[in-house]
């Protein structure tokens, strides 16, 4: 049960609007969850072969998953699924385990068949079984976080400091996050390599090269897990570990954190249909089962709201942050996750030389807070106004962080004077730590204080755009206008400025409609224990 949440700031909201956006959010959700439910992916197939026990790469990098994926694929098609052909392969004999299947997939020494009757029984009991297998070591890796936060403490405060490494080299990264995690992270992100996203396939093993980022592999997950959980018993806190379950591997890389225990995921509904013209249905159908990976696993997921503001404005398009965060909600909830594992985004971001910016940032900081009582809300720190002035970007990074005690979000990203301008020196880091430890205790729990007037200006703008949320999510739902309903209000360029109609974008090929008699045993066993 999620504890109750502390006495926070609070403007006048209508119950009545608030449920309708609720209401609204579920109605626009909806036939999106049964789209995802009428479709699998190439990636939703690869990362149940993995929770199965497939592991591993061929001598050109490529994935064992992908070589076995294919060659079923060639053969049978998608639409039944992969655990059918392939188990039942095991069950003829042509091969001991997965991983020699695969290497016979090949090289074209093994064909797949779809089995009927008590052969079909038998391949989807063997199925269920490794599966089962494999989700009861995500358990474990849950049940061993658990002991380890009540052995060593947690983090004494909300919110949970958070900061980035972006080496490219996993063994760079390492000593960076302990110093990080010293300096008072309580969350450390690894940033994963530019392009990754694109990547039909995760790489394998340890990496050492990587532009503006460090690959996400399983292998990377277990050094720097290891490495975190060595300075948490130094600390005597438990330091998180972030990594992002996004882009064309989305459910893949979601299984490799539960296995690997990482605590947190970048795990948004649309960045990657937005921000990296990824095809929106291979997107939700991939963002469905991730999720429901992740609620297993005990993982919190950070939501990408923050990354509209970049493109848009940030007054003008507030309301479409609230949206996106409502519509996150429903489907974080209808996946398995529970509130305290949504780490909503939103962000910092209105122009500081609007009169009254300040103002604003607390209005949609603080509707943000309300509608989401229980949730740890991530809060972004200013990038698109940040200049290469860096006396006015620490200013601004000081108001964001006071922004973010005033209104009590869960989990503060430090923003560095340098942001968006260049990657940022360690010095800055250092020097944003200084202002976020400055802010913190000297605005100590300054929010149980802070209560803006009922009719006040913050009041009467978090009302406006909560009622042009409402709007929105009407016109969404509104048959005439959106006939596709959410699909056609993302084609239409109503989230960030981008426009990604359904049949577009990257991936699509990875995409197939299920057949009456599909089988996955991880989603069946998810949802069974749901």
């Amino acid at each position: 049960m999620s504890p109750r949440p502390p006495r926070r700031p609070t403007v006048p909201l209508d119950p009545a609007t608030v449920r309708a956006a609720r209401r609204l959010a579920r109605r626009a959700g909806r036939p999106i969850v049964r789209l995802a439910q009428q479709h699998t992916t190439v990636s939703v197939e690869r990362a149940t072969l993995r929770l199965a026990g497939l592991d591993g790469a061929d001598a050109e990098g490529t994935p064992w998953a992908n070589r076995l994926l294919d060659a079923v694929r060639g053969d049978v098609g998608l639409a039944h699924g992969v655990s059918l052909p392939a188990f039942d392969a095991l069950r003829r004999g042509e091969a001991a385990d997965l991983a020699e299947l695969a290497q016979k997939a090949a090289v074209g020494s093994v064909r797949f068949r779809l089995p009927e009757g008590r052969e079909r029984t038998r391949a989807a009991a063997l199925a269920r079984k490794q599966v089962g297998a494999g989700l009861r070591r995500v358990d474990a890796r849950r049940r061993e976080r658990e002991r380890l936060i009540a052995r060593v403490g947690d983090a004494p405060q909300k919110p949970w400091v958070y900061l980035i490494v972006a080496t490219g080299d996993i063994y760079e990264d390492i000593p960076q996050a302990q110093a990080a995690a010293r300096a008072g992270a309580d969350v450390v992100a690894v940033i994963r390599s530019t392009g990754q996203s694109l990547l039909d396939f995760v790489p394998e093993g340890p990496t050492r090269e990587g532009y503006a980022g460090t690959y996400a592999t399983r292998e990377n997950f277990r050094l720097m897990r290891a490495a975190l959980d060595e300075t948490s018993r130094e600390l005597g806190r438990y330091v998180r570990l972030t990594n992002y379950a996004s882009g064309l591997c989305m459910p893949e890389i979601a299984v490799l954190a539960g296995l690997e225990r990482l605590d947190m995921m970048l795990n948004d509904s649309m960045y990657g249909i937005l921000f990296r013209d990824i095809n929106p249905v291979r997107t939700f159908v991939d963002q469905r089962f991730s999720r429901q990976v992740h609620a297993r696993a005990g993982i919190i997921i950070n939501t990408g709201e923050d990354n509209y503001l970049t493109t848009a404005d940030a007054v003008e398009a507030a309301h479409t942050v609230t949206v996106s965060q409502l519509l996150n909600e429903y489907f974080a909830k209808e996946a398995g996750l529970a509130d305290w594992q949504l780490g909503l985004g939103h962000a910092f971001e209105i122009d500081p030389d609007l009169p009254d910016s300040f103002r604003l940032e607390l209005a949609h900081a603080l509707l943000a807070r309300q509608l989401f009582p229980r949730a740890p809300l991530k809060w972004m720190p200013p990038t698109r106004h940040m200049s290469g002035d860096v006396f006015r970007g620490y200013l601004l990074d000081a108001f964001f962080n006071l922004a973010g005690a005033l209104t009590g979000q869960g989990i503060l990203l430090v923003g560095m004077m340098t942001e968006a301008v260049v990657t940022p020196w360690l010095s800055d880091r250092d020097l944003a730590l200084q202002s976020v430890r400055y802010v913190l205790n000297a605005a100590g729990n300054l929010h149980e204080d802070f209560r803006p007037a009922p009719d006040g200006f913050i009041a009467q703008r978090a009302q406006q755009v909560l009622a042009e949320a409402v709007d929105l999510l009407e016109r969404i739902t509104d048959t005439e206008q959106h006939p596709g309903g959410l699909l056609d209000a993302i084609a239409d360029g109503t989230f960030g400025l981008m426009k990604r109609p359904a049949d577009g974008g990257r991936g699509l090929d990875g995409v197939e409609r299920r057949a009456d008699d599909y089988l996955n045993p991880a989603i069946d066993l998810l949802e069974e224990d749901a």
